[in-house]
């Protein structure tokens, strides 16, 4: 019994997501270069 609830209640959010897709852009928005970028670009004009 308990594992038909669990496949149903994922179902229930795979279903939720492809209808009403959570979406949050501060997941995918750049906040600029990185550390990395920094010590690459500081070597190069040392």
């Amino acid at each position: 019994m308990m594992t038909m609830i669990i496949q149903l209640r994922d179902t229930l959010r795979v279903v939720r997501e492809f209808i009403a897709p959570s979406y949050r852009p501060e997941r995918h928005y750049m906040r600029g270069p990185g550390p990395a970028c920094a010590q690459r670009n500081h070597r190069i004009q040392a």
